[in-house]
């Protein structure tokens, strides 16, 4: 991913918060040369000094297959995203997006019964335990647990290269900024409104 220094993130603290309050992920691999790509719930897992992306696909979705094969696997996580008009600037320019993202690249390999079941218990308890009647792994018959073990495949990456990008405006003077910040908010759309609360919170300008 090609990012100017002005938008290059290497906080790996930050990184890590950013994967875990955006962790719906998209996966991609290449089979005989051609990208293929799934889209899905990840979780982040660290053992020891080492990073892990884990989840879970469909046993019927071939990507799974292509594993083993491909020397790296590359994971992408997106954050909030937002059309610049260069009207707000205080001159002459031209329009941009901003947003955020981050790149991890790693060898990925698949998960035994036992861990699938772990990492299945984890996720569930990330998702359902803020719920007034949460659905965990223990509340669940074990025969649909059984029959539904044998429809998925378990999986974990072992992350390494890691590209992180924000987008923010950083390169705009402390005036454009505010005024981009303040149309954000006017523009009476969901990806507007959060871009415009990221960019106040990130430098309280």
């Amino acid at each position: 991913m090609y990012i100017p220094n002005y938008f290059k993130v290497t906080n790996v603290d930050e990184i890590w918060d950013f994967v875990q309050k955006n962790s719906f992920g998209t996966i991609v691999t290449t089979e005989q040369g051609k990208p293929i790509a799934t889209h899905l719930p990840l979780r982040l897992m660290k053992k020891g000094d080492d990073y892990y992306i884990t989840g879970h696909m469909a046993y019927g979705n071939p990507q799974w297959r292509s594993f083993e094969t491909c020397e790296e696997v590359l994971i992408m996580f997106q954050g909030p995203n937002a059309y610049i008009s260069s009207s707000w600037y205080s001159h002459e320019n031209v329009p941009t997006w901003n947003y955020q993202a981050i790149h991890m690249y790693g060898k990925a390999s698949i998960l035994e019964k036992d861990e699938l079941i772990e990492e299945l218990t984890q996720m569930l308890e990330k998702y359902e335990e803020t719920r007034e009647n949460p659905v965990l792994w223990d509340k669940l018959s074990p025969q649909l647990l059984e029959s539904q073990l044998k429809g998925i495949v378990g999986f974990k990456i072992m992350v390494g290269e890691i590209q992180a990008a924000y987008k923010l405006s950083q390169n705009r003077n402390k005036t454009d900024y505010r005024n981009i910040i303040e149309k954000l908010q006017n523009e009476g759309n969901p990806n507007s409104n959060q871009m415009a609360e990221l960019m106040e919170k990130r430098y309280n300008i």
